[in-house]
């Protein structure tokens, strides 16, 4: 018998959707990949703001959850009625691939599917890149970086980009924008997500610095994207510099 599964994590969710299809039925309003995810899963709100009762509602027999992305007090809510919460942690590649086998497994799915696998090569087979100084903002107004121990951190690090921040004792810290046109950066990283940086938002407060624009996606999802960001992400980054 299939089991019952709510993801409150839009990457996870992909990973189950591709993977074992049919055994969700909730997912948060953020979870947009694959795009159909079919007309039994019920939308249970967003990944910190999960509609709690709505989630008990559909009786799942498990609620897939990450400790960065979800608030312990809603996890808390769902343990409490009885749910069985499984957290998954994330903070570099090999992370992933684990809790990627880990949470396929507990929906009683294969543990290692094609595009999983095919992921492993495309990150155990990446051709060698130029050492680039960035940063990294993920949000403006204030601005915020990746700073120690993110998993997009791990992925750039593997592309070449050394992130001026690593060191930070936040993971995610708010810096003045002064700082950092003057950390030494050599390149700014412009993901799409969670702020939307675009051509015309963004890199006009870095002038003269080289900007990528990445893929958000491709930048903080484990899952299915794991497969091609390797590619896309190296585009992005070499793109910067013609």
């Amino acid at each position: 018998m299939r089991p019952r599964v709510v993801s409150l994590v839009p990457s996870l969710t992909e990973a189950i959707a591709v993977t074992a299809p049919g055994v969700l039925v909730g997912a948060t309003d953020w979870c947009t990949h694959p795009a159909d995810l079919g007309p039994g899963v019920v939308r249970v709100r967003g990944t910190k703001n999960p509609d709690v009762p709505a989630i008990l509602a559909l009786r799942p027999d498990l609620v897939v959850a990450n400790e960065e992305e979800n608030r312990e007090p809603d996890l808390a809510a769902l343990r409490a009625a009885g749910l069985d919460v499984l957290v998954t942690e994330v903070r570099t590649l090999e992370q992933a691939f684990t809790e990627l086998e880990r949470v396929l497994r507990a929906c009683g799915a294969n543990p290692g599917p094609h595009w999983l696998e095919t992921a492993r090569t495309a990150w155990a087979d990446l051709p060698e890149a130029a050492v680039r100084r960035a940063v990294v903002p993920v949000w403006r107004k204030p601005w915020m970086v990746l700073g120690r121990d993110t998993f997009a951190g791990d992925l750039l690090r593997r592309l070449g980009v050394v992130n001026a921040y690593a060191g930070h004792p936040d993971r995610y810290p708010r810096v003045p924008l002064d700082e950092l046109l003057s950390c030494g950066a050599e390149l700014a990283v412009l993901p799409d997500e969670p702020y939307r940086f675009t051509a015309d938002d963004g890199p006009e407060a870095f002038p003269g610095l080289p900007c990528a624009l990445v893929d958000g996606r491709m930048l903080t999802w484990y899952g299915p994207s794991l497969a091609e960001a390797p590619t896309l992400l190296g585009a992005a980054l070499r793109a910067a510099h013609r």
